[in-house]
């Protein structure tokens, strides 16, 4: 398929055929149309899961020159183009549209100028953990007709050309000295010791054929069967054997005892290029660990507020060991409890959503348990449903030890993974047919992350934190995203061992020692990520308080949240602007 072509096509059509009678906005509309068709072909993974399924054949070899090149040309391509549309002939939605284009043109050609691609992969999140994730049947990966089958059949087959080309460019690293961490690495090899195995059809790459539709002829059943099989078998445990192998014998001795990337060679640049693409600010390293340490203080002090209310005598950090111990908080002997708390938690919240949201979304809503096969290194997560309610949107619950799994957190983490968090954000922007696509279907992490942690403080609004354990949960989530501020800028900006950074968040927060080593090491592989909860959440609650204390009794909540909502992601800057535009209306 040549959709780049055809993308270029609809791009010289927009610029060489306009004329008097043509609007600027058609020019524009067309404009985005093309972006985002170009912008899912070279991100077919992300367009799968976004639902955008004439991609699901394709998978690109994004850590390659070649690829890299064509992502470049894309960026040149949008940034001049954008140049030549008419902003004054633009309406509110559109002008927002064209300076999101040009954030990200900016921060992708800023991203480009260092070789992070020496780094395909690493244990949180990435291709190999994507395409597990599709090939176990009941994620985005539809398995519905042939013409599915064959999608993923062809997937399949280029997936172990990426896994080849993983090899060359981690080899390339090496010699550059552009390696992971060691702690890392070591969590990649059982990653891929896993996807090895004994009999075909316990592969999870082979999950579609036992699941393939009934209405298939005996002889195409018999031919897919036959085909992923030979498949997994010639191509895929090849490649597992021979990756894990390499991460063991090659890799992990030249791995890096450094824990951020500031060790790399071009690592401080990197780092704050991440910074930036995550807060969607032009905040420095040196500011974000800072306003970090000061939320540390803040909300320790509140969590001591907690502690007297319980009648705990001991410090603060002897009451950390007391949540982290305390049995009436682990109350689950089975992963289907824990589903069943969290669907418990939905319905306590039912009757008071409406109080503050006047914008609810259509698409269906599930919990499920995380996928064994990443559930050791996951985090909760929320995965979008398709806009069509064709799939719903799925909140994942990693259980890998139910005797060690703590309740104390968990209605502020259905409030931020669920609803009105992610749930809401995403699925009403997929639902808004006023966006165009590209923005239906985008994410800022500053805001995402950010209005989702901001949700988390509405639960007492809502009907929750009535128990002070579930209140300190909230707090403890909170410190949990302020500590992120100072231990992501420590490791990658600052020098910070992993060790520095674990001991730093044993000292202000409870949750489980394990957590924070998975946390931590999270942190190491995406670097930056970790900054978007907080800073975009300080800022959506700084809107609100500006916007209660202009408007005063002309304020209303629904209203605010609908403001917020409304347009879907996009950079905190110019969130600031759509809500100072709504403030100065109303007044």
């Amino acid at each position: 398929m040549k959709r780049i072509i055809l993308s270029a096509v609809v791009i010289a059509a927009v610029f060489t055929s306009c004329n008097s009678d043509k609007k600027e906005t058609n020019s524009f509309s067309e404009l985005t149309s093309a972006y985002f068709d170009e912008k899912n072909f070279l991100n077919p993974i992300e367009a799968t899961f976004n639902g955008q399924e004439k991609y699901n054949d394709l998978l690109q070899l994004d850590m390659t020159d070649g690829f890299r090149a064509k992502q470049l040309d894309f960026y040149n391509k949008y940034e001049q183009a954008i140049l030549k549309i008419d902003t004054t002939n633009l309406d509110t939605e559109e002008k927002i549209s064209y300076e999101i284009i040009q954030w990200e043109v900016s921060v992708g050609k800023q991203l480009l100028s260092q070789p992070a691609n020496l780094l395909p992969l690493q244990q949180f999140s990435g291709t190999h953990l994507a395409m597990a994730q599709l090939a176990g049947a009941t994620s985005s990966q539809p398995f519905k007709t042939e013409k599915d089958y064959n999608n993923f059949l062809k997937r399949m087959e280029t997936y172990g050309v990426w896994l080849d080309s993983a090899v060359v460019y981690m080899r390339k690293g090496i010699s550059q000295n552009v390696v992971l961490p060691k702690a890392l690495t070591e969590k990649m090899i059982p990653q891929f010791d896993e996807m090895v195995t004994q009999n075909v059809e316990d592969n999870i790459f082979y999950s579609a054929i036992k699941v393939i539709p009934s209405d298939f002829s005996d002889s195409a059943k018999k031919g897919y069967a036959s085909k992923y099989k030979k498949v997994i078998e010639e191509q895929l445990v090849p490649r597992f054997k021979n990756m894990s192998a390499f991460l063991k014998n090659e890799y992990l001795p030249a791995s890096k005892s450094t824990s951020g990337i500031g060790a790399l060679p071009f690592g401080n640049q990197l780092y704050t290029a991440y910074a930036r693409q995550w807060t969607t600010t032009e905040m420095t390293p040196d500011e974000i660990h800072n306003l970090g340490l000061k939320e540390v203080a803040r909300i320790t002090k509140e969590m001591e507020i907690v502690k007297a209310q319980v009648g705990f005598k001991g410090t603060i950090a002897e009451f950390f060991n007391h949540v982290r111990d305390k049995k009436e908080l682990k109350p689950f002997t089975k992963p289907e409890e824990v589903i069943a708390n969290f669907e418990a938690i939905h319905n306590k919240i039912k009757p008071n959503v409406d109080k503050l949201f006047s914008l609810t979304p259509k698409t269906p809503f599930e919990v499920r348990r995380t996928e064994a096969f990443r559930e050791k290194t996951a985090s909760a997560e929320y995965v979008p449903g398709a806009a069509d309610g064709s799939r719903p949107g799925i909140f994942y619950v990693p259980i890998p030890d139910i005797t060690n799994y703590t309740m104390y957190a968990d209605e502020d983490l259905f409030l931020h993974e669920a609803i009105p968090g992610h749930h809401y954000q995403v699925s009403l922007q997929q639902e808004n047919d006023k966006l165009p696509d590209f923005r239906k279907f985008n994410w800022f992490g500053a805001y995402g992350e950010g209005w989702a942690l901001y949700t988390e403080s509405l639960g007492k609004e809502l009907g929750l934190y009535q128990d002070p354990y579930q209140y300190f949960g909230m707090l403890s989530s909170e410190m949990h995203r302020a500590i992120r501020l100072v231990v992501d800028t420590g490791m990658h900006s600052k020098g910070w061992t992993r060790e520095q950074a674990i001991t730093y968040s044993l000292e202000n927060e409870a949750e489980p020692e394990a957590s924070i080593i998975a946390e931590i090491e999270r942190y190491m592989a995406i670097p930056g990520q970790a900054l978007s909860y907080k800073i975009g959440q300080l800022k959506i609650m700084d809107l609100r308080q500006r916007a209660e204390t202009q408007l005063g009794k002309k304020f209303d909540i629904k209203k605010f949240h609908a403001i917020v909502l409304e347009s879907g992601n996009m950079p905190l800057a110019l969130l600031e602007k759509k809500v100072n535009k709504w403030i100065a209306s109303v007044k």
